[in-house]
């Protein structure tokens, strides 16, 4: 007897749509699976024998073919034993059809014949929803996942006995549930109130967060740096649905899910990644054998932190090029090429030479060849992909204490909302959503400026020689700038605020070679 089933595979954060096919027919008995699978895939076949025969069902002692269509795509992971033993029972007769020509199975069985918990469940639900595929069957482990996404009825099942039981049942879909999750607004115990003074600093963490710009900080040890970093996650608003989705569906494959959700409570703040600098190149972008993200896609829509920047290794550093770019990482494969979103805020924070203390010649051991070299260790391309650059300067202790505490990230906060709501208007039917994504065929639409600051803009660009991006850029920052004083059009003094955060790269990279 033949059956059909459907279950998907993973390709980055996309699910594609697949067949399991089963066929009981008379011969010598034996148990095949074919089409074009991992090894995984195909031990598969012990597992869901097993957990028949511990479930109450014996396997005729027939020849049994299990096919994956389509033959020509790879098919890996765990998760398709619950589609398997699906399929196998419906070829037995032992459960009926209906409800599995409307359903999505997923699932990996253990030899008691338990359901396990799979990756990827989000993005799975998200293509059973565009496909119209009403039913979803997952671990039970796996409900909060699959139950973020409206629109799909998702039936948790616990076992192997669990799943023919529902599939039995006069109205399988009573047994299906839903986690209702309450959205939660993270507390925090830094503020940017505790850090006196270093003005320059904290403007240019509430450009960067208005309108998602890169930022590179780069002072003495003790300067505040690292404190002003870690206080960016108070002053950005929280996702909206759409980022959350996205952002979700990263998680998911990565089998992280549990960070962005406990119990039926859902974190809506974004996602602060600050990985250490002995990182590896697949620990940054993702990567391995079965590639899963990596740092620069769990940090989608928030913020990427690199501290002690020059000390990342060299070719890992040149790895953010694409992702700064296109928002996006591919990793190629023999059976294919994954693509994960990366939209991320990059901050990073180094010192200006190897001791930390130039130019301050009564402290810096460092000659010149050693910070050329120190400074070289960032490129030029890596610098040009970075809208903003601040000097930290340290603050004597005996002035320290004199310094009145300064805003609160609360009141940052509100002024950072409210720029974004301005984006999200302005932006509403683009593909983007922050100002430092504007293309450059949309700059002039959306970046006017008066012929005054027009002038001031070229003369500088050919003082500071811009490249193209730099100058884009400049312009990008200054429309953000603009919009934090809810201004419609960009003015001098906002073209000028911007240039006064590229002024630092000339200061500290002004004659470095490239290299």
């Amino acid at each position: 007897m033949y059956s059909i089933v459907k279950s998907a595979v993973l390709r980055g954060v996309e699910g594609i749509l697949i067949q399991v096919e089963a066929d009981i027919s008379p011969g010598m008995p034996s148990f095949e699976m074919v089409g074009f699978l991992a090894s995984e895939v195909k031990e598969a076949k012990e597992r869901v024998r097993i957990a028949l025969k511990n479930s109450g069902i014996l396997l005729p002692p027939r020849r049994i073919t299990i096919n994956f269509m389509p033959g020509d795509l790879r098919k890996s992971g765990s998760w398709f034993d619950l589609a398997v033993a699906a399929a196998i029972l419906r070829a037995m007769n032992e459960i009926p059809e209906g409800i599995l020509k409307r359903s999505l199975i997923f699932g990996e069985v253990g030899l008691n014949g338990e359901v396990l918990p799979v990756r990827g469940m989000l993005p799975a639900a998200v293509l059973a929803r565009d496909h119209q595929i009403p039913l979803m069957f997952v671990p039970e482990s796996n409900l909060q996942e699959a139950s973020v996404l409206d629109g799909v009825v998702v039936i948790p099942v616990a076992s192997v006995e669990d799943f023919i039981r529902i599939c039995k049942s006069q109205n399988p879909e009573k047994s299906a549930c839903r986690v209702r999750t309450t959205q939660k607004q993270a507390e925090y115990r830094e503020d940017y109130s505790e850090i006196r003074g270093q003005r320059m600093v904290k403007r240019a963490c509430e450009i960067a967060a208005a309108g998602m710009h890169n930022l590179l900080m780069i002072g003495p040890p003790g300067s505040g740096k690292t404190m002003a970093a870690k206080r960016l996650p108070t002053i950005l608003p929280n996702m909206t649905k759409e980022e959350m989705l996205s952002l979700a569906q990263v998680y998911s494959v990565s089998g992280k899910f549990q960070v962005l959700q406990e119990d039926d409570v859902f974190q809506i703040q974004r996602p602060f990644q600050a990985p250490h600098h002995t990182i590896t190149a697949q620990g940054m972008c993702g990567g391995g054998r079965y590639p899963v993200p990596g740092a620069v896609s769990l940090a989608h829509k928030g913020v990427l932190f690199l501290d002690e920047f020059p000390e990342f290794p060299r070719p890992v550093i040149e790895l953010l090029r694409q992702p700064l770019e296109d928002k996006k990482i591919r990793i190629a494969r023999l059976e294919g090429t994954y693509e994960y979103p990366c939209d991320f805020l990059l901050l990073a924070a180094m010192n200006p030479c190897r001791c930390g203390y130039y130019p301050d010649l009564k402290k810096c051991r460092c000659t010149p060849s050693s910070v050329r070299r120190y400074l070289s260790k960032i490129s030029r391309p890596i610098l040009d992909r970075i809208d903003m650059t601040v000097e930290t300067k340290s603050i004597p202790a005996s002035e320290l204490f004199r310094q009145k505490p300064g805003e609160s990230s609360e009141q940052i906060r509100r002024r950072v909302q409210a720029a974004h709501e301005i984006q999200r208007q302005r932006f509403l039917k683009k593909d983007y959503s922050f100002n430092s994504q504007i293309p450059s065929k949309d700059m002039e639409c959306w970046c006017e400026v008066n012929a005054e600051t027009q002038a001031y803009l070229e003369e500088l660009s050919g003082r500071e020689s811009f490249s193209a991006r730099g100058y884009y850029k400049l312009l990008r920052t200054a429309r953000t700038i603009a919009d934090l004083e809810g201004s419609e059009k960009i003015q001098m003094c906002h073209a000028t605020e911007a240039s006064a955060f590229r002024m630092a790269k000339r200061k500290y990279w002004e004659g470095q070679d490239e290299l």
